[in-house]
């Protein structure tokens, strides 16, 4: 089936509804000396330089950069949580407007576990962020009925906006391989997508090539090559993090299996075992508390 006889696809939204990103304003304006934003598990930070110039340090062997200079408008967004310092930003002329970024599940957040720490944009590069950045910064610099609320809703814009950038131009944002090269993939997205809107559906190489429009032996060798896992492995973890959200909301094992579809608790703990090394309740035992990240 050729790429152009598929529908269109809609790669991000069954994965956000499930494992849901927001994000909170708190500050915009100038920043005078050296400020420190400390790594903290389940946060990450979304930065926008409106104006000026600023250089940004990171510690050795987190894997970001030591130091980035920034001379034009330019979004800084960590994914992951990352000890960064924002240098020398004169108190007139560099401008920022900045949110935390909260994933739920911490860690486990897909997109945590697929983005790499540190993802530099200039805004000239992306020129699709501008009409949700201009009404985020006219929110962000009034004080209005609910201002806060609403620059929150805008930043989460931004942050889908530039997710959508992420699938697109990849190699830019330093992805190379994962779940984010694969939403990339015209076809893999499909599969991919399917998978992340119906964990329960008894899938097989098969009916993922089908939704890929692909040959089977194409299919199982390009998700490998691209995504790094097989199509089998792939649906297994991704059980599996659905499965360790529902217990940490308190669902049972017996009410989680029918959905991740598995014919009962034995066999959903079975899988559980293999893969995380203990059982769910061991695990639950040991995880951190449902708060961190959610």
């Amino acid at each position: 089936m050729s790429l152009d006889a598929l529908p269109p696809l809609d790669r991000l939204s069954a994965l956000l509804e499930r494992f849901r990103v927001s994000a909170r304003l708190f500050h915009s304006g100038a920043l005078c000396g050296v400020s420190t934003f400390d790594a903290q598990p389940g946060r990450g930070f979304l930065h926008v330089l409106r104006q000026g110039e600023l250089v940004v340090t990171h510690r050795k062997g987190t894997g970001a950069a030591r130091r980035i200079e920034a001379r034009e408008p330019t979004l800084f967004f960590y994914p992951q949580p990352l000890t960064h310092q924002f240098h020398n930003a004169p108190e007139e002329g560099a401008d920022f407007t900045c949110a935390s970024v909260h994933f739920e599940g911490g860690a486990s957040h897909p997109l945590v576990r697929a983005l790499p720490p540190l993802i530099v944009l200039p805004l000239a590069k992306a020129p699709g962020l501008e009409g949700a950045l201009n009404l985020l910064f006219l929110e962000a610099d009034g004080v209005r009925c609910g201002h806060h609320l609403i620059a929150d809703r805008l930043f989460e814009v931004v942050l889908l906006q530039l997710l959508r950038w992420l699938l697109d131009h990849g190699e830019e944002g330093g992805i190379s391989v994962g779940l984010a090269s694969g939403l990339a993939d015209p076809q893999l997205a499909r599969a991919l997508t399917a998978m992340h809107a119906h964990p329960g559906h008894p899938w097989s190489i098969d009916s993922l090539a089908d939704k890929a429009g692909m040959s089977r032996s194409a299919f199982a060798s390009r998700f490998k090559g691209i995504v790094g896992l097989t199509p089998a492995d792939y649906l297994a973890d991704w059980r599996m993090t659905i499965a360790k959200k529902s217990l940490r909301q308190g669902q049972s094992v017996k009410a989680i299996a029918p959905e991740l579809g598995y014919a009962n608790a034995s066999a959903l703990s079975r899988v559980f075992a293999q893969r995380e090394g203990m059982s769910p309740r061991q695990w639950l035992q040991s995880a951190a508390p449902a708060g961190d990240g959610a």
